[in-house]
């Protein structure tokens, strides 16, 4: 698979994350990363695997948050395959920052989340 291949899978995935949190589907956002992921999310500490990653989401969720957005994307070719995002973050009640996401492409030629560490710097 050629890397142009490559980034446009991961950019797909991150369509594919961001289309989900904004239905409000925590299952559609899990389903986004791999099934052994690692999601560190500042300042609510870190979850492992796609059920604890989607009970996060489905927290979040619960508690109003939806219509995320992302501002100054940089995607990065991650030395171990895959790429790395960065970029900011807004949604309804609260804005952020993506330190690293790394999209790397699954057994099924999706491309997902190995790991993810996000922030949120402040209320909105």
């Amino acid at each position: 698979m050629s890397s142009k291949d490559e980034l446009t899978l991961c950019k797909e995935g991150i369509s594919n994350w961001q289309k989900a949190f904004n239905q409000q589907d925590a299952a559609g956002c899990a389903q986004q990363y791999r099934e052994g992921a690692v999601m560190e999310a500042r300042p609510f500490g870190v979850f492992k695997g796609r059920q604890a990653i989607q009970e996060f989401w489905q927290g979040i969720i619960d508690q109003g948050y939806a219509d995320v957005d992302y501002s100054d994307v940089k995607w990065t070719a991650s030395e171990k395959g895959g790429y790395i995002l960065s970029s900011s973050w807004t949604m309804n009640k609260a804005y952020g920052v993506v330190h690293s996401e790394h999209w790397v492409i699954d057994e099924d030629g999706k491309a997902r989340l190995e790991d993810d560490l996000f922030e949120i710097q402040g209320e909105r």
